[in-house]
């Protein structure tokens, strides 16, 4: 039994009916529900109303429903581009490692680049040294007396073998090394 606060009396009602409150009645009626303000009107307008009714309402699912499908169809492509984004940025990033790893390594080549350098300037020099070591020619004059060339040993031979010899030379002769042999005798006596 249950009490209703419109009329003050109480009633039997079914378990269906107990979902709508009385105040709500007016907007929903309930088929076994004898409501004075739905049995005032006629049938036909009442049947027009809920038919008006249910087709908005099926309207406006349809509409959610289409939308949702859009939603459904965007959110795929999304995360489709975003599988291709992600490997994308996978590759770059083993590609970015190789990267890394030859910059390291021209990095080190660089970093030994002045001492080989250095390396290479030595054993250049020590090239020069040893290739006018092996082809110098060694020519011994005899028979000059002692320190008849003065200070300058290259400029006196530069100046008395045209003469001997009776060749002009053009350019003139150049010596890498010119000296006497032995070292200076005790007695004063010339150098061979």
């Amino acid at each position: 039994m249950l009490y209703s606060k419109s009329t003050g009396k109480t009633s039997d009602k079914s378990a269906r009916q107990l979902l709508f409150s009385e105040d709500l009645r007016h907007l929903y009626p309930v088929a076994s529900a004898p409501d004075p303000q739905v049995t005032n009107r006629p049938t036909l307008v009442m049947d027009t109303e809920q038919d008006n009714t249910k087709e908005s309402i099926l309207q406006e699912i349809t509409a959610v429903s289409r939308r949702l499908d859009r939603m459904d169809s965007t959110i795929s492509t999304l995360a489709t581009e975003t599988k291709s984004i992600r490997s994308d940025i996978a590759s770059f990033q083993s590609r970015m490692i190789g990267l890394e790893q030859c910059i390291t390594a021209v990095e080190d080549h660089l970093n030994t680049v002045p001492d080989r350098e250095q390396k290479l300037l030595f054993l250049r020099s020590k090239l020069i040294d040893l290739e006018d070591k092996s082809s110098m020619d060694n020519v011994l004059f005899v028979g000059f007396p002692g320190r008849i060339e003065g200070p300058n040993i290259q400029a006196f031979l530069q100046k008395v073998l045209p003469a001997l010899t009776g060749i002009t030379f053009d350019p003139p002769l150049e010596f890498q090394r010119a000296h006497r042999l032995g070292s200076k005798r005790l007695d004063g006596a010339s150098q061979p």
